[in-house]
């Protein structure tokens, strides 16, 4: 892999964990601390909206996110040529 080909790999993925890791940071932080009392009013199987992100939604998101990663990460590989044969 050339060099030029190299830096713009490396910048796309740092593009991609950086957006990845804000999503996490909302869901993890903003629907599990800070938007709590508002989600609240909201049911989900019969539990509050809120409860239910800080306890295992938050968990849940993370888990799709690491999936949507990797996946992610293997069209990032193939567009550079970079991917396992």
């Amino acid at each position: 892999m050339k060099e030029a080909n190299a830096k713009a790999y490396w910048a796309a993925n740092i593009k991609l964990i950086m957006g990845y890791l804000v999503v996490w940071f909302v869901v993890s932080y903003g629907c599990g601390i800070l938007l709590v009392d508002v989600l609240n009013n909201i049911h989900f199987f019969g539990f509050k909206l809120g409860f239910w992100f800080a306890q295992q939604g938050a968990i849940y998101f993370f888990l799709a996110l690491i999936i949507m990663y990797a996946r992610s990460m293997n069209k990032l590989d193939e567009r550079f040529d970079v991917h396992e044969q």
